[in-house]
């Protein structure tokens, strides 16, 4: 049998009509009788179609990840979960940083042979026209700068370091059950997706990002160290965006 076949009988045996079984998950009937028909066009695309297949398998009794997972047999697979670990990691910019910031790498070496030529000069007995270290602009060190590098550029939390770190929103998302979670940010890049297991945490950092969430009462979310709940309620799919001002107010 076929899963639309298999949810359809799942739901007779439990004496749930289909405005019940929409009441309880949250679907629109069109939809759970397209679905139990097998078609599952109504559903808006793949990633849609799972979390309604999971929602009611586990409303009528049956094994969400196994008829999700016939789901993608069928239609040609899910993509590949993207490893949030191998995106955000605390030395690998934000693309976004890359493109909008200057070479910090090079002015770091601008800024260091100044200081050099300075001591030089003052050693050598230079006249007081000579710039002072106190006024040399050394930039912010680049997060991808060896670390050998530190101890030249005392001036590494300065304020501009510290207003590009609060430019990203930064998203950290606990799975209190397992879930499918997807995210890309304003460009479309993928920052995530895939099912957060049981206890698992990711986190997202960019300046705006779309998250889905197939099931908004599975996780709860922190935005830049403040908590903020959970995004909607359990076996709903939710679509939630988050951008640099929001997370300025401390507010989703």
């Amino acid at each position: 049998m076929d899963i639309g076949g298999d949810l359809a009988e799942a739901r007779r045996s439990m004496g749930l009509t289909v405005g019940q079984l929409s009441a309880r998950t949250r679907i629109r009937e069109v939809i759970i009788q397209a679905i139990e028909r097998n078609d599952f066009s109504a559903c808006g695309g793949d990633f849609y179609a799972r979390g309604h297949i999971r929602n009611i398998a586990r409303v009528v009794g049956l094994d969400p990840e196994a008829l999700v997972h016939r789901y993608d047999e069928e239609h040609g697979g899910v993509p590949l979960p993207v490893r949030a670990a191998s995106i955000f990691q605390a030395d690998t910019p934000i693309r976004i940083r890359e493109r909008r910031s200057p070479n910090w790498t090079m002015a770091m070496a601008v800024a260091l042979v100044i200081v050099v030529v300075f001591g030089v000069v003052r050693t050598m007995g230079g006249d007081g026209d000579t710039p002072t270290a106190d006024v040399v602009p050394v930039p912010p060190a680049a997060p991808s700068a060896p670390a050998g590098s530190a101890p030249d550029s005392p001036r590494r939390t300065t304020p501009l370091a510290k207003s590009k770190r609060s430019d990203v929103v930064v998203l950290k998302v606990r799975a209190e059950r397992s879930s499918w979670v997807e995210a890309e940010d304003a460009n479309g890049r993928r920052l995530f997706a895939g099912v957060l297991g049981a206890g698992k945490t990711t986190v997202l950092r960019a300046r705006k990002m779309k998250v889905t969430f197939a099931d908004g009462g599975a996780v709860t979310l922190q935005m830049n160290g403040k908590n903020i709940g959970a995004p909607g309620r359990p076996g709903q799919v939710v679509n939630r965006s988050y951008a640099v001002s929001a997370a300025k107010e401390g507010r989703r």
